[in-house]
């Protein structure tokens, strides 16, 4: 093999490898950052951030950075946070986020997502406690829980802004309370239902104590009206026959006299035991022996 041959695959091998170093791909998801001897390299007075897609750099001058610009996730668990009443909660909670400014970002953060999430979970933190700080342990639990995690999300915007971070979302998971603090508010709440039962419990027994009277009484007035109309109602019924007897009495005395004694004997002869001790004379007897009535 000659020199110039030698010389010349030499050369053909050199420009494919500055060819391949001239050329770079930035896969979907992602953007570029161009950077020149290890500072940002500016287009057009701006930062080169480069799209999904094949470009060309300078080779052995140029650097790129690759960023994931997708939507991120970031778990932050058991935050310890003190409330308006001075008592410790922990908090589950997670943040969505994505880099927006890749100039920004390397400039803050140097490209390092774990410091990135770091300094995210400061200012989340701080932002907790400003917002956990004016609220009570009931709040915080169920009330307010969508507000403060509205306020968050705002809050940690702006803080995250010069990072060249958007917050997409800020979800809080649970809400725990330490085991010292567990036991004050459990037995708390434990009292605070106690009392609103006994005085429930008081409440039904002072009404049903009221009902009971209130029956008795009913009944008292039902009773005596009952009583008064029976009175009444068999006082018309000893008018109406007396009425009826002195009407048959009119008609007949003699058959009136004669029948009423018949029901005497009825009765004075019911069991055979039964002893009276008249003269025969009597007037008692005196349909006995003659219908007519007559001794």
């Amino acid at each position: 093999m000659s020199h110039k041959l030698i010389t010349s695959l030499i050369i053909i091998f050199l420009l494919i490898i500055l060819g391949f170093s001239s050329l770079f791909t930035v896969n979907e998801g992602q953007e570029a950052l161009v950077t020149r001897l290890g500072e940002i390299k500016l287009s057009d007075g701006q930062p080169q951030i480069e799209m999904p897609g094949l470009h060309v750099k300078t080779p052995f001058l140029d650097s790129v950075l690759y960023f994931d610009t997708r939507i991120q996730t970031l778990d932050i668990e058991k935050s310890r946070i003190v409330t308006a009443q001075k008592k410790d909660v922990l908090v589950d909670y997670y943040v969505k986020w994505k880099i927006v400014n890749l100039a920004s970002y390397y400039t803050s953060t140097s490209g390092d997502s774990s410091q990135a999430e770091q300094l995210l979970t400061q200012q989340l933190n701080s932002a907790l406690r400003a917002e956990f700080g004016t609220r009570d342990i009931p709040d915080v639990v169920s009330d307010s829980r969508s507000e403060i995690m509205s306020a968050l999300s705002q809050s940690a915007n702006i803080s995250a802004a010069p990072l060249g971070i958007k917050v997409v979302d800020v979800r809080i998971k649970a809400i725990d309370l330490p085991d010292e603090v567990s036991s004050a508010v459990f037995n708390r709440m434990r009292a605070e239902r106690t009392r609103v039962a006994t005085q429930h419990r008081s409440q039904g027994q002072s009404d049903a104590e009221a009902i009971r009277a209130q029956a008795d009484a009913d009944v008292t007035v039902i009773l005596a009206k009952a009583n008064e109309q029976a009175a009444q109602i068999m006082a018309k019924g000893d008018e109406e026959a007396a009425q009826m007897y002195a009407k048959a009495y009119s008609k007949d005395p003699n058959f009136y006299a004669f029948y009423k004694s018949l029901e005497a004997y009825n009765k004075s002869f019911k069991s055979s035991n039964d002893m009276l001790v008249l003269s025969p004379n009597s007037d008692f007897f005196k349909y006995f022996n003659n219908p007519n009535g007559s001794k």
